[in-house]
Order: structure tokens, then C-alpha cells, then sequence
């Protein structure tokens, strides 16, 4: 038993931590799809992609609690994808994005 609680806790470390993300989106019909992920512990990202034939302005707002919002700016030609990150003083404990894009 003791052998096994020494190996539990010795596997503690090796468990990571995600943070949660959520994206409200506002795509005004067109074909875009996203995808998020959590980079670092201080750092949140989201993949923009284009399936229409018409090229996008988006805008992507991040905000993480108490700080300021992150705003990023970005155009993905029809077909294409495109990647913007978001860096933070703090850790992040919830990130939330909202995701705007217009035709161009």
C-alpha cells in the first residue's frame, strides 16, 4: 500500500493543467470554423479558418478576468487559415474570445 501511495504522488507533477475557453462567435453567415488552444499558462490562441469563397476581416477579443482585453485583428483569405495568440501578465484561469468576422 505504501508503494502505491508513493507512486501516485510521485506521478502528481506529471498532470497539466488546461484552462478553460470560450468562444462567442459572430460570423455574419459566413463559413469560418476556429479552433483553440491553451499555449501557456499565460498565453491563449485560436486558429481562424476560411472555408467560404469570399476573403474575412476578423476580430478577436480576448479577455481574461480583471485585465484589459486583448484585441487582434486579422484577415484570412477565402481557403486559408490563420493563427493569432494573446499573451497575459497573469495566469489564465478562464479565457473567454469573441470571434467577429465580415465579409471583405
Amino acid at each position: 500500500m505504501k508503494k502505491l501511495c508513493c507512486a501516485l504522488l510521485a506521478m502528481l507533477p506529471l498532470t497539466a493543467f488546461a484552462y478553460p475557453i470560450d468562444v462567442q462567435k459572430n460570423l455574419n453567415g459566413m463559413k469560418i470554423d476556429y479552433e483553440t488552444y491553451a499555449t501557456d499558462s499565460d498565453i491563449g490562441s485560436i486558429q481562424v479558418a476560411n472555408y467560404g469563397d469570399v476573403d474575412a476581416d476578423c476580430k478577436a477579443v480576448f479577455s481574461n478576468g480583471p485585465e484589459a482585453p486583448r484585441t487582434r485583428k486579422l484577415e484570412v483569405p477565402a481557403g486559408k487559415h490563420k493563427n493569432v495568440t494573446a499573451k497575459f501578465s497573469r495566469d489564465i484561469i478562464k479565457l473567454r474570445i469573441v470571434l467577429t468576422c465580415t465579409p471583405k
